[in-house]
């Protein structure tokens, strides 16, 4: 598994050994980056059960200018923290200054103590997403308040569907209702 677009492009990303972190595949980063486009450049962002941080390192590495990652568990913000090092590195950028690393629960996590993102990325474990999208999503909306045209990125297996209320999924990639799919979350449009 390598970063797949900007200056980082091609370097290896650790992830910690068994199945506790299942990551992005490249293919489907690369497609997610393609629809993202001119979204990234400039853009903060959260990445949220960030395992391995694959879609948000990308996001660097596409120009972001900065973001937080929120992973519990602590084999994988092992592998986060050196794989955060090398991108920044090949970036030419300190670490602190580009994004900041919560080895917490996602629920939990402080995020209101961040400036509001304008991508955030979602890849959870796709056995917990039914029972924690409620409150996810419900966290997010307050959290996005501020953002004129947020995006929510969220991986999840194609026989799952999320109809979270104020937000309308506008795109999905992938296919097959047992391979990982993406959906792009906007908020659903209000009043006439």
């Amino acid at each position: 598994m390598r970063i797949s677009g900007g200056p980082a492009r091609g370097i290896p990303l650790r992830v910690p050994h068994g199945d506790a972190v299942r990551p992005a595949t490249d293919g489907m980063r690369q497609a997610v980056f393609s629809s993202l486009a001119a979204r990234v450049p400039g853009a903060h962002f959260f990445d949220l059960f960030a395992g391995s941080g694959a879609y948000g390192l990308e996001a660097l590495s596409r120009g972001a200018a900065g973001g937080v990652f929120v992973e519990k568990n602590g084999k994988a913000v092992a592998c986060l923290r050196v794989n955060l090092a090398a991108v920044c590195k090949s970036l030419e950028r300190a670490e602190r200054d580009a994004a900041t690393i919560l080895p917490l629960d996602v629920l939990s996590a402080p995020l209101a103590a961040q400036p509001a993102p304008d991508l955030v990325f979602v890849d959870p474990p796709y056995a917990l997403i039914e029972k924690i999208a409620p409150a996810l999503f419900a966290q997010l909306t307050e959290l996005l308040k501020t953002k004129d045209d947020p995006v929510i990125v969220f991986e999840m297996p194609g026989e799952l569907a999320l109809t979270p209320p104020g937000w309308i999924c506008v795109k999905r990639l992938g296919k097959g209702a047992h391979q990982p799919t993406v959906c792009f979350f906007k908020r659903a449009p209000t009043g006439p």
